[in-house]
């Protein structure tokens, strides 16, 4: 399991944590893999791409985890 630190921001729109990542090529791919329900935020299919994620929450992408922490 990965970890993401937020470092002093509040949120990360969940197409942005994909891209920053490198789980995705681009922005547009992210946001075309959320669409498809292939993102899972702590354990429930998330389809919103700019869902915002916050410290303590776990995202779930093509049999990667992360967690993001503050």
């Amino acid at each position: 399991m990965e970890i993401f630190h937020l470092e002093n921001h509040p949120h990360v729109e969940l197409c942005d944590l994909l891209k920053l990542l490198g789980w995705s090529e681009s922005g547009a791919a992210a946001k075309l893999a959320i669409a498809a329900g292939e993102v899972s935020v702590d354990g429930h299919t998330e389809t919103r791409k700019r869902c915002k994620i916050v410290a303590g929450q776990t995202v779930c992408f093509n049999d990667a985890t992360v967690e993001v922490n503050a």
